[in-house]
């Protein structure tokens, strides 16, 4: 039997920068709720009894009777659905949300909606300041910078918005104007049972979509839904009727949209095959909701790349160097390997590892094979990703991000890259990725 108490009353699941992004939204909205953290002591809580000190909060184990007495939980990111407490209160009658839920319900104006493995902050940038250039007065945020609900304002004319699997995990109906899914790859394996299950949270994003954007290089970011919901298509292929592709005319690539060359590949700033995928998949979401050609263009040949992605850091001795930290999956490890080894004259020096989260490093050993004149290994997995690899380039083991960067200057050659894209997430040994692409910029700089 249900012992929800009141239709009105709600708990905040989770004290962290989106939970406390709900308790100002609730408390701006004079809603009735409560908060719960299964930390004894949650990175906001402190800012929660300052500013709402008549909010009841709970730290520690999650009370199911307490849950019942909320018509919703809105549950913040860091906590899986798959939670026994969660579900024991979904099972006695609680709905769960989150909140982005609680965004999509309370937005006036169109939503982008954007998730994938890799690449979902590079495109939400670039569409933001797409839509900008183009006169729209436009909020981005989401998994990216700003928390949703901290966006919502009637004089925004465009959302777009970077969702993450855990974000998605609680949104039922996000009815965006336009949303994609960039691409699939294994990530977050210890959260999800297996790749179909992370497959499934992602493609939560085309719930109640208009349109969709599809990348006809991944199968798997092609959402089932109905025939007659307009479909735009991106890919490194030629493009042809509703699709954005790369066309060679006179040895020279141009994005392309149809069969119109749009600009070259080389005014870019942004470089490597990957980053051409994106500038193409921006395109096709900034065009679909309206955006003008001109302005979008315009603002592909300024957009100098986001730090710790695939981010150029410095050139010493006709060798350059990459910060690609953010590359915590395999997938975003493969893009930078690929597509950058594919657009330097010489070889790719990689720095690699550290926290796996249990992800098959098995599709790095051919781009390895082919791009790579050696690999420093580092971190928790670094064994790991040792036996994967096997002979497919020179390995050598290393203990510090600085070892790393000397010994892979020691190796390269004039024209090579060094690429930190380490396949892996960075807690084993920093804060955060943000952390590891600082301290090898700082070891390029000190370099002599």
């Amino acid at each position: 039997m249900s012992l929800i108490a009141s239709d009105h009353f709600r708990i905040v699941v989770g004290l962290g920068k989106s939970g406390m992004s709900l308790v100002r939204f609730l408390a701006r909205q004079g809603l009735p709720f409560a908060v719960v953290d299964t930390r004894a002591n949650p990175p906001e809580l402190a800012t929660l009894r300052e500013q709402f000190p008549q909010v009841e909060v709970r730290c520690g184990e999650l009370d199911v009777d307490f849950l019942c007495r909320a018509s919703e939980l809105l549950v913040s990111p860091g906590l899986a659905v798959a939670t026994p407490a969660l579900q024991a209160a979904a099972a006695r009658g609680v709905k769960l949300s989150g909140d982005i839920d609680l965004f999509a319900r309370y937005a006036k104006a169109p939503i982008i909606a954007i998730t994938g493995s890799n690449a979902k902050s590079t495109v939400t940038t670039l569409v933001g300041e797409m839509a900008a250039a183009a006169g729209k007065k436009v909020a981005v945020g989401g998994n990216l910078g700003t928390p949703a609900l901290d966006l919502l304002d009637d004089s925004i004319e465009l959302y777009v918005m970077e969702l993450s699997s855990f974000q998605l995990e609680t949104t039922d109906q996000l009815n965006a104007e336009v949303a994609t899914c960039l691409n699939i790859s294994e990530d977050h394996m210890d959260r999800y049972a297996d790749l179909p299950a992370y497959h499934l949270a992602k493609h939560r994003i085309f719930r109640g979509a208009r349109q969709v954007v599809v990348n006809r290089d991944d199968a798997l970011s092609r959402p089932l839904v109905a025939d007659q919901l307009p479909c735009w298509y991106f890919g490194l292929g030629k493009p042809d009727f509703k699709r954005f592709g790369l066309i060679e005319e006179n040895g020279e690539k141009s994005l392309g949209y149809q069969f119109a060359a749009l600009l070259p590949v080389r005014e870019l700033k942004i470089r490597g095959a990957h980053n051409q995928s994106n500038a193409l998949a921006a395109l096709a979401l900034g065009h679909a909701v309206g955006l003008p050609f001109e302005p979008m263009l315009a603002t592909l040949k300024q957009f100098a790349g986001l730090p710790h992605r695939c981010q150029w850091v410095g050139e010493r001795n006709a060798v350059s160097y990459y910060d690609d930290s953010k590359a915590t999956n395999v997938g975003a490890a493969l893009a930078a390997i690929d597509g950058l080894g594919a657009d330097i004259d010489g070889k790719l020096v990689l720095i690699a590892g550290g926290d796996g989260k249990g992800a098959d490093f098995s599709a790095l050993k051919k781009p390895v094979g082919q791009f790579c004149r050696a690999v420093m290994l580092l971190g928790r997995d670094a064994e790991r990703l040792a036996d994967v690899l096997g002979d497919a380039a020179p390995l050598i083991r290393v203990k510090t991000l600085e070892e790393a960067v000397r010994r892979a200057t020691e190796l390269a050659e004039a024209g090579d890259a060094v690429l930190l894209s380490p396949a892996c997430a960075s807690l084993d040994m920093f804060k955060n990725f943000e952390e590891r692409g600082r301290l090898f910029a700082q070891a390029v700089e000190g370099l002599r």
